[in-house]
Formats: C-alpha cells, structure tokens, sequence
C-alpha cells in the first residue's frame, strides 16, 4: 500500500497526521504544546491513504477505503474517537475530505466504476453519493 499521510489543523498550534501503519492500520499523531504526542492506532483496515479535515475547534474527520470498497470514518468530538462508520460506495483508491464549517463536511473518492464520487454531511446527516461527471 502507499504510505500517504494526511495532515489537518483546526487551530493555532495544532496538527493532526493520520497514516496507514505496516498492517494497514489507520495511525493518529498531534502536535500540541509544542510538542508531538505518542502515535495511536485507530484500528480499521485501509487500503489506501486516508484523508482528514476539521469542522471547528477540536472537531475532527476522517476517512479511509476499506477492502470491502465501502468508505469508512471516524471523528473525534473532542474527548473522544468514535468507532467506525460506513458511508458505503464502491470505490478505490485515496479519499479528499474538505470542510467549511460546523454543518458541513464533502468526501470525494474514486469509483470503481471510473467515476468521481461525492458524499456530505448537511449538519444533519450524511447526503447520499451523488457521482460527478469528469
């Protein structure tokens, strides 16, 4: 697999990396306080590099493609990592995540079918995957 790395930031002073370790594992580290914290494994099975965005202050997502084909998540509400989600699809590759705020969070990923695919939360719940022309 490729070792991608994702990195995010949802304040001053702070950086969350999320990569994939030798067992496909997603692998969390954050510099705070000037320093870096211990690595974490968030479990899971990736068969690509993950992607990562932040909503707000200590608020973050990230996604991953499982072999399954089915994009996965988790986010940290700022206490704590919530297990894994899916999103489903049927898609490949590494997934771009991008947010503008509280109430909204786009994923990207490719398809199988060749296709670009499009999923997001409206502040209320995760819309359906729409497929985006090229």
């Amino acid at each position: 697999m490729n070792k991608g790395i994702a990195a995010v930031s949802w304040g001053h002073g702070r950086i969350d990396l999320f990569w994939a370790d030798a067992d496909s594992a997603l692998v969390h580290r954050a510099f705070e306080d000037s320093r870096w914290a211990e690595p974490e494994s968030l479990g899971g099975t990736l068969t690509a590099p993950p992607a990562a965005t932040a909503w707000a202050v200590d608020q973050l997502q990230v996604f991953a493609v499982f072999p399954d084909g089915q994009l996965w998540n988790r986010f940290w509400d700022g206490q704590r990592w919530h297990d894994w989600e899916s999103l489903g699809g049927d898609l490949t590759g590494t997934p771009a995540a991008s947010s503008w705020g509280a109430d909204r969070i786009d994923v990207w990923a490719a398809g199988q079918d060749g296709g670009l695919w499009h999923r997001f939360w409206n502040g209320a719940r995760w819309v359906d995957w729409e497929r985006l022309e090229r």
